[in-house]
């Protein structure tokens, strides 16, 4: 099978020739129609995840067919679609995160495209029990997006509880899945952008934005709770200055640049900062039945599998509106 390997950090994935993995009883053999790209896996590819397998296949949204089964698998079937996210093993119970319910924190939580080979590959195999059926109403380009972006999108949305004015800081591939989700549930988003992103600012409003603009402004009146989707440390205060008392400041990122010490007035009066670690299968369970509901759609910018480093990129400099998604058959 073709493959796109990483062998070290701040380096271009090569295209490879490896055999098709074999699964194991517990696992289920895919063959990989489309793969999102994510921020995620620019923070491996440059370094800032310390420690992936390598080499390593990255790409954790991937939706594929299942072409083979091991002997323990107990449900899907041969040519399902199904979807593998960022979440792919976990204890089950030797944790004391996993017997609280709290998966998402397992002490020995494996990941896919970053421990696990991932996605951007012709085949990948994935452990059954965290896959996830996928409806027929997404294409396999637009529902890629919906395993991570989505899906740890949906996780940070549940912390902003009852909002009903919410700030989206970054309007990327999460925020774009999620303001549909919003608007859907009848709340406002209000949309940030990197200054000067007339285009991202435009894009934010076409989806219901009821205001879009530069983060480093403030919104017209105060919110109750903000996301932040972009990796960048200096929105945190700027967050907690635009929520009202009580609100809520939830970092979605797996990484995040330093965030600047700021005054304890903008924590007080009950503000709340809280990051956001993983997905549980819950989530996803909740997330995908909602979807078609809404019905959410994703903007892709499709990349054929030899492209990887081309759609690396283009998300790298902000060329990417919605989400990228490699094409691999």
């Amino acid at each position: 099978m073709r493959a796109m390997i990483l062998e070290a950090p701040h380096q271009p994935l090569r295209l490879v020739q490896l055999p098709v993995p074999k699964p194991n009883p517990e696992q289920v053999l895919i063959r990989v129609h489309a793969c999102a790209v994510c921020r995620t896996d620019l923070h491996i590819v440059d370094g800032e995840l310390t420690h992936p397998k390598l080499p390593l296949i990255l790409g954790h949204q991937i939706v594929g067919t299942i072409e083979a089964m091991g002997e323990r698998v107990d449900k899907f079937s041969v040519s399902q679609r199904v979807g593998v996210p960022w979440l792919g093993y976990t204890c089950g119970d030797r944790c004391r995160y996993c017997l609280s319910d709290r998966e998402n924190l397992c002490d020995y939580a494996e990941f896919t495209g970053y421990n696990l080979d991932g996605g951007f590959a012709e085949y990948t195999v994935a452990d059954y029990r965290f896959c996830f059926p996928l409806d027929p109403s997404f294409p396999d380009l637009q529902a890629a997006p919906l395993l991570c972006g989505g899906l740890i999108g949906y996780r940070a949305y549940r912390m902003t509880g009852d909002a009903e004015k919410l700030g989206f800081y970054g309007f990327g591939s999460s925020a774009h899945i999620l303001i549909q989700l919003a608007r859907y549930q009848g709340r406002q988003v209000f949309a940030f952008t990197r200054s000067g992103d007339l285009e991202g600012q435009e894009f934010a409003r076409q989806l219901g934005a009821t205001w879009a603009g530069d983060s480093d402004v403030l919104p017209p009146e105060p919110l109750d709770a903000a996301i932040i989707f972009a990796s960048v440390g200096k929105l945190v205060p700027a967050a907690l200055r635009a929520v009202s008392k009580g609100g809520v400041v939830v970092c979605a990122g797996i990484h995040m640049s330093d965030i600047p010490s700021f005054p304890y007035h903008i924590l007080w009066e009950e503000r709340v900062l809280r990051s956001v670690a993983n997905l549980t299968r819950r989530d996803g369970e909740e997330f995908l039945t909602l979807a078609p509901k809404v019905p959410i759609r994703t903007e892709v910018n499709a990349f054929p599998l030899t492209q990887a480093n081309e759609a690396l990129d283009a998300l790298r400099s902000g060329k990417i509106e919605g989400s990228a998604v490699l094409v691999v058959d």
